[in-house]
């Protein structure tokens, strides 16, 4: 690609995540170096019109779209986030794709295995870059931890404790939505809980084993809402209700190539807005890394030097040493602000720099692939096996 070339980005879905990522496109040309092409904001896609104006004119976006089919035969717009209702996922990517889209979509990947099959095989055979958003494998922390087990410092890992607990569905007047639809694994397990599964694998390996899984529905029913719902916030509801059909809450043991775990996802923790955590032991130390203190991690590391009551954890200030933040951030020092947002930026460059075929080893780590996606689909799909089976151990090839 030549610098004088455009690239133009555009957005479907205008909600919370569609927001996200249309600032992570705002932003991903003033992280690393200058980039090689120009980035043009060109459209943000959404049913609800007022919902689309609103993001578009806050983040710089030329113009709206009420119907996404309207992207496809849009010259001028070469990538595109999905950002949408997981069963939306598939015929949307599936004609993106055809169109000659690159295209950068949520997780997961999509609402079940047969859709999700079928989008990793459109993407194994488009010329087109495809890519899912595990944004959490961008946490400067989580990749930190990654790093720690990779060049040797903390050994092999012996355990890895994560969590997901989140509180957006915790009140029983929080309406009914597309979230709450669906089989069990489909509910916590799907929405946050295939975050965890992403770091938990980033940092501990591949995922091939699952047990004891067991699922919760601690809200029975919803209240339907009056009008259009967005994200997760209260709307006024009316006095008809529905049953939630999948998970509140999920726990489940796995096994990794030389490492166990324990994971546990839910949407009902009150006073936990977004509390993922990791926390893996290991041969030779221990770290813990969590949402809710995100510029910094926890070490321990085995010191014979050190007297055994004067040893212990110790806070790591995140700083140019750990991934992402030297090339990420203006401001490049420890103690400076890490949050989740920033890691859109980081998702959206290195989508960028895939796209203009800027070489892996010059990149940041590519996002994950379709293939990645469907494997994501696939462990939460062993648990609600073992689940469904009272626990029962099931392998994944």
């Amino acid at each position: 690609m030549t610098q004088q070339e455009t690239l133009g980005v555009a957005v479907i879905g205008a909600g919370m995540a569609g927001a996200a990522h249309a600032a992570g496109w705002r932003a991903a040309t003033t992280v690393r170096s200058p980039f090689p092409a120009q980035v043009r904001l060109v459209a943000v896609a959404d049913i609800a019109e007022p919902l689309a104006r609103s993001v578009a004119g806050r983040y710089g976006y030329e113009r709206t779209e009420t119907d996404w089919r309207a992207l496809l035969t849009a010259d001028d717009v070469d990538i595109v986030s999905v950002v949408v209702a997981n069963h939306l996922h598939r015929e949307i990517v599936e004609e993106l794709l055809a169109a000659g889209k690159h295209v950068l979509c949520e997780k997961p990947l999509s609402d079940s295995i047969e859709d999700a099959q079928a989008m990793a095989e459109a993407a194994r055979k488009s010329p087109q870059v495809a890519r899912v958003g595990f944004t959490y494998q961008r946490a400067p922390g989580v990749a930190a931890l990654s790093d720690l087990v990779r060049d040797g410092t903390l050994g092999e890992v012996v355990h890895l404790n994560g969590r997901y607990y989140s509180d957006y569905a915790c009140s029983p007047q929080v309406p009914m939505t597309w979230r709450y639809r669906g089989s069990p694994g489909s509910g916590a397990l799907a929405d946050v809980g295939s975050h965890l599964l992403a770091a938990a694998e980033l940092v501990a390996g591949p995922i091939r084993n699952v047990s004891g899984a067991r699922f919760r529905t601690v809200i029975p029913e919803r209240p339907l809402p009056k009008g259009a719902t967005v994200g997760h916030g209260l709307v006024e509801v009316t006095d008809e209700t529905e049953a939630v059909t999948n998970d509140d809450w999920a726990g489940l043991t796995v096994e990794f190539d030389q490492a166990s775990g324990t994971l546990e996802a839910s949407r009902v923790a009150p006073g936990h807005p977004n509390g993922h955590r990791l926390e893996i032991t290991c041969t030779k130390g221990s770290a813990i890394w969590d949402q809710e203190s995100p510029s910094e991690i926890q070490l321990f590391l085995h010191d014979d030097q050190v007297a055994a009551h004067q040893n212990g954890f110790r806070v790591v200030k995140l700083g140019p040493g750990h991934p992402y933040i030297a090339e990420g951030y203006p401001m490049v020092a420890p103690g400076i602000g890490v949050g989740q947002n920033d890691t859109f930026i980081f998702q959206a460059r290195a989508f960028l720099e895939e796209v203009v075929g800027l070489p892996e080893e010059e990149s940041w780590p590519r996002c994950a692939s379709f293939d990645d996606g469907l494997r994501n689909m696939r462990v939460i799909e062993a648990a609600a096996r073992s689940a469904a089976a009272d626990g029962v151990a099931v392998t994944l090839d």
